[in-house]
């Protein structure tokens, strides 16, 4: 229900920042850079709300993450080996998938095992990412907002679109 709130706020404004007010001639054209402005805004405002949703788990929660410059959250639960993750390593994770609200959604329990080779972009963005803070054995809790995950569509099955996701990770030492 709240991404459906999401995205008729995000329409509304488009709508509401593509009228000019000073010059209300329907036949006008709509500029490019009027268009941009609009869409800038809007985007402005989901990321503030994401934002503000992120604050809002972490603080219920009692979390201490860090924040990474393209706004991934992670803390490790549990620190594993010494060995670091490097970029062209396939990890395995044990893992579950929550969306922001709690909601599970993916499981290895359930969907098995997710592997993958660090850097390659197969998985999305803020798991990628993650990997490079990350050591062998680890236990983590990400938080990848939607820009850093399956963005504005979602992946067609469980995850929704613009989803914030929440994942709590073990990377099996299988090296």
């Amino acid at each position: 229900m709240k991404t459906l709130c999401k995205y008729l706020i995000l329409m509304l404004l488009l709508v509401s920042f593509s009228c000019d007010e000073k010059n209300p001639k329907p036949s006008q054209p709509v500029t490019k850079g009027e268009m941009k402005s609009s869409m800038e805004k809007a985007n402005r405002y989901l990321l503030n709300e994401e934002a503000e949703d992120i604050e809002n788990y972490v603080k219920r929660h009692g979390l201490n993450m860090t924040t990474t410059g393209t706004g991934l959250r992670y803390q490790i639960l549990k620190q594993g080996s010494e060995q670091k993750i490097e970029k062209g390593e396939v990890v395995t994770l044990e893992y579950e998938l929550h969306s922001i609200a709690g909601d599970l959604i993916y499981s290895s329990e359930n969907d098995g095992v997710k592997s993958f080779i660090v850097g390659e972009g197969r998985v999305e963005s803020g798991l990628d990412e993650a990997m490079t803070y990350l050591h062998r054995g680890d236990v983590a809790k990400l938080i990848i907002p939607f820009h850093l995950g399956y963005g504005l569509h979602g992946d067609d099955n469980r995850i929704p679109e613009y989803a914030t996701l929440v994942y709590t990770i073990k990377i099996l030492d299988n090296q």
